[in-house]
């Protein structure tokens, strides 16, 4: 719908047996592809630790359960990347997590996590260079607090977008983080037209 609301012409892709992206963009004379996945998952499935961590941890510091939801996005980059490796035009993946609480207990107000941000940033950039077919990846978060920053480096290929906890109609953060090792970079009309959905 953002996507509309800027100007491109979104069709959405009949289900097949191949795997394929979502929706196909166009704006002027050329396209992009499209992957929507949302990060909801079943109650029991929120509550098996992650590979590699603790089971404590889960229940931590708000920290290390920052640290355990950045896992878990890499871990969905990873999956749809195998899934849009075929693309030889631009593809971009957006994420949406809605409620990042890791017990996945409904029963209690979600608490929210707080997130570093840049380590985000940094470790999608890296991951991204394994998957060239991947253009970009957009990540929409909703109940997530953003960590205070600790340097001023910042990555020239990720535009953040942080918003008061009082708007509750836009996620909290959102973040469009482009692929440099991309085979199909998105054009840099269809850069601004992304980004005005941020």
């Amino acid at each position: 719908m953002q996507l509309i609301h800027a100007g491109v012409r979104v069709e959405f892709l009949p289900e097949s047996q191949a795997r394929t992206a979502d929706l196909e963009c166009r704006a002027g004379c050329e396209r992009f592809f499209v992957e929507v996945t949302a990060m909801v998952g079943s109650a029991e499935r929120q509550r098996l630790p992650l590979r590699g961590l603790q089971h404590e941890e889960v229940g931590g510091e708000e920290e290390d359960r920052g640290v355990i939801l950045i896992h878990r996005i890499l871990a969905r980059i990873r999956q749809k990347a195998k899934q849009l490796a075929d693309y030889c035009e631009p593809v971009v993946l957006s994420i949406s997590i809605p409620r990042a609480d890791l017990q996945g207990d409904t029963r209690y107000r979600a608490q929210p996590i707080w997130l570093d941000l840049k380590a985000l940033a940094g470790l999608v950039t890296v991951l991204l260079a394994r998957f060239r077919a991947l253009s970009a990846v957009i990540i929409s978060l909703w109940d997530v607090e953003p960590l205070p920053s600790k340097a001023a480096l910042r990555l020239a290929n990720v535009e953040l977008i942080e918003r008061t906890k009082h708007q509750q109609t836009h996620p909290r953060v959102r973040m469009l983080i482009q692929n440099p090792s991309a085979l199909a970079p998105i054009s840099a009309s269809h850069d601004l037209f992304i980004r005005h959905t941020l």
